[in-house]
């Protein structure tokens, strides 16, 4: 009798907790609306935190999956068709890294953090020599001009920019292509966007006919007139840093900003984004790697 009565109430027991638990120090009963009541005024709860990478790879999320977000330092949540954010971000800074002698901030866009600086790294060469893979770092200003990196950051060939990641050159693919992120000449926890990053991106801002726009440092400052349809409302600052042909001349600064995808199209031929001075769109072409464009990174 005595087993039967202690598996009676064990079994009791089991049933009350099933229907609503307390955590506390205090003794006192869960609240009648909560299946989980937690008390305390030292210690919080702390729910699981991986990157936006990791948190969109999560199979079949149930609406209402709660997580920690790391790329853009915030609580998402899933809403039975996408990941949401538990207050308007966008706009925000991120984090801010320092880097080569230099300190970049970054802005919360969508579920992505960008840099708002073209990334500046690496040795100064002549636009006529190409870049070499020599475990330095090396990069074009433009017209040889120190000056116009200062402002507009570096401009780097593709294999350069991934750091000659799996074999990669400017006039041969990576083997094996990668997977993931990839780094390149951005810092630690950073890495070069993806031409499906860039594409994210260009849609959240509603897309490419005027997600430019949103993109462009405002004004003439930096822009020539007439930087149509110039607003930044994405906080992203893109400025015109023009390119290194792959003649060795440079053109288009102030005009055009030419930022490079880490994505192939070609075996000489890479994904890039650009912006200009007379429009609001945002173009998706591909271009020689040999060409050296501007560099932004997004963060892990």
């Amino acid at each position: 009798m005595k087993k039967i009565s202690f598996l009676t109430g064990f079994l009791l027991f089991t049933c009350t907790l099933l229907a609503q638990v307390g955590i506390n120090t205090d003794n006192s009963t869960p609240d009648n609306s909560a299946m989980l009541d937690v008390k305390s005024t030292s210690k919080g709860i702390l729910p699981p935190r991986m990157t936006a990478t990791q948190m969109n790879g999560i199979t079949a999320p149930a609406a209402g999956l709660m997580v920690y977000n790391t790329t853009i330092h915030a609580i998402c949540w899933f809403n039975g068709d996408s990941w949401e954010t538990a207050s308007t971000l966008d706009g925000k800074n991120c984090g801010t890294v320092t880097y080569g002698g230099k300190t970049y901030n970054s802005v919360v866009i969508g579920m992505q953090c960008w840099m708002t600086e073209n990334l500046n790294i690496g040795i100064a060469i002549l636009g006529s020599q190409d870049q070499t893979n020599n475990a330095v770092i090396e990069k074009y200003c433009y017209d040889n001009n120190s000056a116009n990196c200062d402002v507009y950051g570096g401009l780097y060939q593709w294999a350069e920019m991934v750091q000659y990641l799996n074999g990669a050159t400017n006039t041969t693919s990576w083997n094996p292509l990668p997977t993931g992120n990839v780094q390149g000449i951005c810092p630690a926890g950073w890495h070069l966007p993806s031409d499906a990053e860039w594409t994210t991106l260009a849609t959240y801002l509603g897309g490419e006919s005027v997600a430019g726009g949103k993109m462009k440092e405002t004004g003439t400052t930096h822009w020539s007139s007439p930087n149509a349809g110039a607003t930044n409302l994405s906080g992203l600052t893109a400025l015109p840093g023009g390119l290194r042909d792959n003649d060795g001349n440079f053109y288009n600064l102030s005009a055009f900003a030419y930022i490079w995808s880490s994505s192939e199209s070609a075996t000489s031929d890479a994904w890039y984004r650009y912006l200009q001075c007379g429009g609001a769109s945002l173009g998706r072409p591909n271009y020689d790697k040999m060409s050296g464009f501007s560099v932004r990174c997004v963060r892990d």
